[in-house]
């Protein structure tokens, strides 16, 4: 549906977006994560043709931005982070008029497109309302349905959770995961675990560069593929028991670390595979005196190779 090459951005002699490869499959959730200043927002407006990339190419649905930007707007609803409401507008007045504006003339048709978003977005109880009146939640939802109204196959959301209360997120979320049944969605956030629960496949940007692109399963794998393993002994001896450690299995990288108590010994065993030591570990300890205090398996949180990939180099 969506394909980038190499697309770049300078602002003068600043880099925003750094030579971007990606592609984007018919009916995806796609996430582009990371931190603040990342690229994300300067990467969606290219995507939209609100902006003209310095190089590179954007091509939707066999479509070539810039020449074809006009086709392209028409297949694409966009939502930027602040969502552009008229706040002095009734809702229902807003979204009719949006609906005039997209070419919806004939007033049942009309009608019938309004009275479908605001199901879908949950905005039926407060189509008389004035924008002004409604919370921040509330008036992204408003800024989503003027995103569908003309059904378009491209949704592209610019942090539409930022600056809401958890409440107000899942609710946007699941709204999202709706509309993805039918529609290909591009969004981006800076929370990991909104894109985790939403997309098909997660995007980290950082500098400008595209550092990580695949798919959730995968990401999760990954991070599972990277355990940890904390042990605490008690009437050990350091040197000793790490050298029993290192015995139990190749694969296993064993550290000595800082006891969380006085007269324990504690270390940290990480595996590069996805198999559980915890066993071998107990039947190993068994064989002497020393008493396991803690012995627990952490999965990395999927934070981790966020922070790991956007951390910055000093």
């Amino acid at each position: 549906m969506i394909e980038v090459q190499n697309l770049t951005k300078y602002y003068k002699d600043f880099c925003a977006v750094n030579r971007i490869s990606m592609t984007i499959r018919k009916g995806e959730i796609l996430g582009l994560l990371g931190p603040n200043g990342a690229g994300k927002t300067t990467t969606l407006r290219m995507l939209t043709g609100y902006l003209r990339p310095t190089s590179g190419t954007i091509k939707v649905n066999e479509l070539n931005m810039p020449e074809d930007v006009l086709k392209i707007k028409s297949l694409i609803g966009y939502l930027p982070e602040s969502a552009p409401l008229y706040h002095n507008m009734l809702v229902y007045d807003y979204l009719d008029y949006v609906a005039r504006i997209k070419g919806i003339s004939d007033k049942e048709t009309r009608y019938d497109r309004l009275l479908r978003l605001s199901e879908l977005c949950g905005l039926s109880a407060i189509m008389d309302k004035p924008i002004a009146d409604l919370s921040k939640g509330l008036k992204q939802r408003v800024g989503l349905a003027h995103a569908m109204m003309s059904d378009p196959e491209i949704l592209i959301l610019d942090e539409p959770t930022s600056g809401l209360d958890p409440n107000q997120i899942v609710e946007i979320r699941d709204i999202i995961k709706r509309i993805g049944k039918e529609k290909t969605i591009v969004f981006s956030t800076h929370i990991l675990s909104e894109a985790e629960a939403t997309c098909d496949r997660i995007a980290i940007i950082n500098n400008g560069r595209v550092v990580a692109d695949d798919t959730t399963l995968n990401l999760k794998k990954r991070v599972q593929e990277n355990s940890l393993i904390r042990i605490s002994l008690q009437g050990a001896d350091p040197e000793k028991a790490l050298a029993l450690l290192k015995t139990i299995d190749s694969r296993l990288e064993v550290t000595l670390v800082d006891p969380a108590e006085e007269n324990l010994v504690s270390f940290e065993m990480r595996s590069s595979g996805d198999q559980d030591f915890r066993s071998d570990i107990y039947l190993k300890i068994k064989e002497t005196d020393w008493i396991i205090v803690q012995l627990a398996k952490e999965s990395q949180a999927l934070e981790k190779i966020f922070r790991e990939l956007t951390r910055e180099v000093a």
